[in-house]
């Protein structure tokens, strides 16, 4: 049985990351995938480590019925590069990171989620990045849903093909 394993990245593991890995493991769940796509979440930076979400990335979440308050923030790590297929970084900033920490061999396995967002879905106006919400009002973590939600749509729909062939 083919496997997918797939970590979400932004800077602290706080805010986005995790809101993108509880957003992906419940569509991978509806879509009967979770045998077959794993998920996890890092950040670049060290800052948050063994800390849950930010409350409003939690509180945003649990409206649309997402549970991100068992997950804790975490570095990226040399032996994620090996242990993941795709590293999904949620900005440029976190992409230069994850590419200067990443062995040459495996940065192909280095890309950003809004590019799995589907063309026909207009609303993003193609928008490379998710916004960092941390600064911001909850205004900013309704966003950050907004765009995991159909960026993994979409990383689900490139997905299924190869597990199921």
């Amino acid at each position: 049985m083919k496997t997918v394993s797939v970590c979400f990245v932004c800077l602290g593991n706080i805010c986005r990351s995790p809101t993108a890995e509880g957003v992906m493991r419940r569509l991978v769940g509806e879509a009967k995938l979770a045998e077959r796509i794993l998920v996890d979440s890092a950040g670049t930076g060290d800052w948050h480590i063994g800390q849950p979400p930010d409350e409003r990335a939690q509180r945003a979440a649990s409206r649309r019925g997402y549970e991100l308050a068992a997950l804790r923030g975490r570095q990226i790590a040399a032996a994620d590069f090996e242990r993941f297929d795709l590293l999904i970084a949620m900005d440029d900033k976190n992409v230069a990171a994850l590419r200067q920490a990443c062995p040459a061999e495996q940065r192909d396995k280095i890309r950003m989620l809004m590019e799995f967002v589907p063309e026909a879905d207009g609303r993003w106006g193609g928008a490379r990045e998710v916004a960092d919400p941390y600064f911001g009002g909850a205004e900013g973590f309704e966003q950050v849903l907004d765009q995991c939600e159909a960026a993994c749509h979409g990383l689900i729909a490139v997905l299924r093909p190869q597990l199921l062939a």
